[in-house]
């Protein structure tokens, strides 16, 4: 799988950023632009997944957000006061004022495809990333070939909840000062629980993942800064419903952290929109979901949307 890595000027003259990304596949292929979630490196969109796109004939982008990876991080920026009231409003669909939006995240994304100069792309969002992708599609629905959103949400007003248990994931981080052994502990506990109780990777493998994440990159601040970010802009519905690409909307059957009344209500809103469920599949992307998520993001990609009469 042919690799190419660059660094893409992004943001605005007050805050610019620049976007770490990988180029896989053919350049001339159909290119899919792939947007993860809160505090997810890139690697997250698993390289198996990846291989499986550019063996269907599509060109993969997959890239670091702001504030994670190897992209700009924007140190110093916060939020003032406690995240509580905005947690609040958020639930209440109402946006808050925080360093930065998921708007200023699409506009990220269409900053990186204005570099590759790519014209329209086949886009894949996942859980945030999802919602940066509703807003892509929302306001800029020329760049928009065809739309996948997995495991998210419209963050329209009284959404479901995360479950009790991946609640009780953020009220008990390890300290600053806690050894390293169990700081990975925690985070390994913590994909656990998100992945839900099907296809979970071996003890082994979950800690090879932390580890390689950690040492890429390891700045909570950014994860922080980009839940803020979500709870800012608020409900989603004034871009969700001005969708016009083909549209599937993915989730599985036991995400605990993105509840499947979500997703489903998600497709509702989305003209023509097809519903996917992945039977066994949580918050997370297992090597045994990848084929029935590349399926659907392909069918999705290939179909021709039909006329309205």
């Amino acid at each position: 799988m042919r690799k190419r890595t660059g660094r893409a000027k992004c943001g605005n003259p007050d805050h610019p950023v620049e976007l770490y990304y990988e180029d896989l596949g053919n350049r001339a292929d159909p290119a899919v632009l792939l947007i993860m979630g809160v505090g997810a490196q890139l690697p997250m969109w698993p390289d198996g997944l990846c291989k499986l796109l550019v063996k269907r004939g599509y060109r993969v982008i997959r890239y670091d957000h702001r504030d994670v990876g190897l992209s700009t991080k924007m140190s110093g920026q916060r939020a003032e006061g406690s995240v509580l009231p905005r947690i609040g409003r958020y639930l209440l669909g109402r946006p808050s004022p925080v360093p930065y939006t998921l708007v200023d995240m699409a506009q990220d994304a269409v900053g990186l495809l204005d570099h590759l100069r790519v014209e329209s792309a086949h886009v894949v969002g996942a859980s945030m990333g999802g919602m940066i992708a509703q807003i892509l599609a929302g306001t800029h629905p020329e760049r928009v070939a065809s739309l996948a959103l997995l495991m998210t949400s419209s963050g329209k007003p009284l959404s479901a909840l995360p479950s009790w248990r991946v609640i009780r994931l953020a009220l008990n981080p390890p300290g600053a000062d806690a050894p390293r052994a169990a700081k990975v502990a925690v985070e390994m506990h913590n994909i656990a629980v998100i992945n839900g109780p099907n296809f979970l990777p071996t003890e082994d493998q979950l800690r090879h993942r932390v580890e390689t994440l950690t040492a890429r990159s390891d700045y909570k601040q950014g994860g922080l800064r980009q839940f803020d970010a979500i709870l800012g802009t608020g409900s989603l519905l004034r871009y969700t419903r001005r969708i016009t690409a083909p549209t599937v909307v993915v989730h599985g059957s036991h995400d605990p952290m993105m509840r499947i009344r979500n997703g489903r209500n998600l497709a509702r809103l989305i003209d023509g929109a097809r519903f996917v469920v992945v039977d066994g599949m949580g918050h997370d992307l297992p090597a045994p979901v990848w084929r029935p998520v590349v399926d659907a993001l392909v069918e999705n990609a290939s179909s021709l949307r039909t006329a309205l009469p």
